[in-house]
């Protein structure tokens, strides 16, 4: 289908007045404008039960995350739990951007949700934001009890590369042997680096994520070029089998789009399961847009149906 309304009204916007896009201005200008963007377009923030500031205590430091538990919960009920990483290619994007978002997980869903701030290149190139993910996943199930939350019902999820965060890590979990998410929630996930299927060419200019600005992420997250390195593209993983199931949710007019599809596609052929919907109209970037995209609360709503059913959540009058 053609580009929705609301996508042509943005997209129109956002090229008739020039705005800068990240490869053309200095990082910090780059964070603040996709800060910017959230809580102009991010739409409401309700009100949940408990928002609490999570410090990840290891050696020399600690890695932070915000937990939040859904609206008319009970402190003494262990949630089940999704643990997100937030979308910007690495390298904008943080805890304080994705709360919106976060809060209206935790209410749909019924389950706790851990948003983690995992470090950001260029400051920290890969495979940082890798061993983040990882130990974010670990250090939850050591503090299960404090957070709250049912080890036993945990899922990892993110938008863009967030989703890639999410993928890698239940990759490297699996090949651990230890204990591994039960879902994964994966929206727009960058699952290859380097791709020549043809959205990378279709929608490589004029639809937000353009060309160079991929380039521009790619570049401050692998200075070393490490492209072909599953932990950066895990579709070049050995094998994708043994993942947990997942929902993977694309957009139309995304240059990732057929990365998406491709990748889904082999996760069956290798055994896995995967429901795979691809958003008519939209773009990249769609999900944390509430206030521009309906199909922002359409894919919330997906997403909550989703865990709750793959967690076990119940809502509070049903026992839970």
């Amino acid at each position: 289908m053609p580009l929705t309304p609301e996508t042509r009204s943005l997209l129109d916007m956002v090229y008739r007045v020039g705005a800068p896009r990240f490869h053309e201005i200095p990082l910090a200008q780059a964070r603040h404008s996709f800060e910017k963007l959230q809580f102009a377009f991010g739409g409401e923030k309700p009100a949940v039960a408990a928002v609490t500031e999570v410090p990840m205590a290891r050696g020399g430091g600690a890695l932070l995350a915000r937990l939040y538990r859904p609206f008319d919960t009970h402190a003494d009920v262990a949630l089940p739990l999704l643990i997100y990483f937030h979308g910007g290619g690495w390298c904008v994007g943080d805890v304080a951007s994705y709360d919106g978002l976060c809060r209206r997980l935790a209410n749909a869903s019924h389950c706790a949700v851990l948003s983690v701030d995992y470090r950001l290149a260029p400051e920290h190139p890969f495979p940082a934001a890798v061993q983040d993910a990882r130990f974010a996943f670990e250090w939850t199930l050591d503090n299960a009890e404090l957070l709250g939350i049912d080890p036993a019902r945990i899922a990892l999820g993110g938008d863009s590369a967030g989703g890639n965060l999410a993928i890698v890590s239940a990759l490297a979990l699996r090949d651990a042997g230890g204990a591994q998410p039960r879902f994964l929630l994966l929206v727009y996930p960058s699952t290859e680096i380097l791709s020549e299927r043809p959205s990378r060419r279709r929608f490589d200019d004029g639809y937000f994520l353009d060309r160079e600005t991929l380039q521009w992420f790619f570049e401050r997250y692998l200075p070393a070029g490490e492209t072909e390195d599953w932990r950066a593209s895990p579709m070049r993983a050995a094998s994708l089998a043994g993942l947990p199931p997942m929902l993977l949710v694309s957009a139309e007019f995304d240059p990732l789009v057929d990365d998406c599809a491709a990748f889904a596609q082999r996760v069956r052929e290798e055994g896995g399961e995967v429901e795979y919907r691809e958003v008519p109209g939209v773009i990249h970037g769609f999900l944390t847009l509430a206030k521009v995209f309906p199909e922002s609360a359409q894919t919330v709503a997906l997403a909550a149906y989703a865990l709750r059913e793959r967690l076990g959540a119940r809502a509070p009058h049903a026992g839970g």
